[in-house]
């Protein structure tokens, strides 16, 4: 027999609840400035800057310097440990600085992927042990939601059914042990895009992923009102030959995703999967447009795609700093954009709704009526007509 014990309070529930919708609010997305110390180094190398604490501190300040334009494109940002703590030039904690914008602060909280054995170089992700302590420790320090990351490939023969459960079963325990500290946790089941699989074979595995992780987060009892989704589009792979164009990219995401994501699921805030600027522009855009009905807040949570362009102006310079912001809040106004148009269509489909497909036939079966009607007047009236002549004939 299935018993249920409350697993939050309802003060609790509303507080996530009320995070998760400030995070996904209309026209904003998130900020993964998370880059691991490895991750910066590779971007680093890219421009020939060292990869030393000092400069992902003034990168990451370039970043979180933007003026209040920022404040309507981006509705939370994804800190690394090290930058939880690091301040700006003047001292201020850049937790602090992000806050003051009343934009939400995230925490990346996994401790990376690891091999899980018996599979094809599968992986999990480790992390769960001391999880509830270190929640507790940033929810102090400022901390309002988190990320957990999971990773999974396709191949002929992957991703297996022992890695599909594992990871989402690693992510079940995760949002619930955030939510018992008052944070919201992201859900990211990411699945690569390296091979040579086609769309269909995309979204096939899609839908057993997220269909695999909402079940374990059922039967975690994780409240989903308190969660944000944050999954790879539905992309061919890169070896793929066979070129997809933004609407179909689009028609396979949403309809993955009304397949196994709850609409109590605030928000989806997709990652760009090693899309360029470009197209993680393109796809977001194309996915929001898509006529299907989507019941979620769909927006981004980027980090290459929102900041390729402000780190090839900067390049360690501090005299570029100022350039480098600048291209970082444009690329964000990009996405903002895109995200206004679709609710102002949304805005005018609802204020005039286009006839239903029942209201046409109606008005369609009253005018056949009202011919018809008029068509038998003047039949009867071409009767009587015959009849008076025939009688009037007859008469004479």
């Amino acid at each position: 027999m299935t018993h249920q014990y409350p697993a939050l309070e309802p003060e609790q529930k509303k507080e996530l609840a009320d995070i998760a919708q400030r995070i996904v609010a209309p026209g904003k997305g998130i900020l993964a400035a998370d880059e691991s110390v490895g991750s910066m180094a590779k971007r680093l190398n890219q421009i020939g800057v060292e990869n030393t604490e000092e400069n992902r501190r003034l990168y990451r300040q370039l970043l979180f310097s933007a003026d209040s334009r920022i404040q309507s494109c981006i509705g939370g940002v994804i800190f690394f440990h090290e930058t939880m703590y690091q301040r700006a030039d003047d001292g201020t904690p850049f937790v602090d600085i992000i806050k003051e914008k009343d934009i939400v602060v995230g925490i990346k909280v996994d401790k990376g992927v690891v091999p899980l054995a018996g599979t094809d170089g599968e992986t999990t992700t480790q992390g769960l042990d001391g999880l509830s302590e270190r929640c507790a420790q940033y929810k102090k320090d400022g901390a309002d939601f988190a990320k957990w990351r999971c990773v999974l490939k396709i191949t002929e023969h992957t991703p297996s059914s022992l890695a599909i459960m594992e990871n989402a079963n690693v992510l079940a325990r995760y949002a619930s042990i955030c939510q018992q500290n008052g944070i919201v946790p992201i859900v990211e089941p990411e699945i690569l895009p390296d091979g040579e699989h086609d769309l269909k074979r995309c979204q096939y595995v899609t839908e057993k992923v997220l269909a695999a992780v909402y079940k374990a987060l059922s039967d975690h009892h994780v409240y989903l009102e308190g969660t944000l989704l944050k999954p790879n589009m539905v992309t061919p792979g890169h070896a793929c030959p066979t070129k997809y164009s933004p609407e179909e990219i689009a028609m396979a995401t949403v309809t993955a995703l009304r397949r196994t994501v709850p609409p109590s699921v605030p928000g989806i805030t997709f990652l760009s999967g090693g899309q360029s600027e470009e197209e993680a522009s393109l796809n977001l855009n194309a996915i929001n447009n898509c006529p299907l009905a989507k019941p979620w807040a769909l927006t981004f949570s980027y980090g290459r795609a929102l900041q390729a362009s402000a780190l090839n102006a900067w390049r360690g310079e501090r005299d570029n700093e100022e350039a480098a912001t600048e291209e970082f809040v444009k690329r964000a106004q990009v996405r903002i954009h895109t995200q206004e148009e679709e609710m102002n269509e949304q805005i005018n489909k609802a204020l005039h709704p286009a006839p239903s497909p029942t209201i046409l036939y109606h008005y369609t079966a009253i005018l056949l009526v009202i011919f018809h009607v008029i068509y038998n007047i003047q039949l009867l009236y071409y009767y009587i007509l015959l009849y008076c002549t025939i009688l009037h004939n007859h008469t004479r």
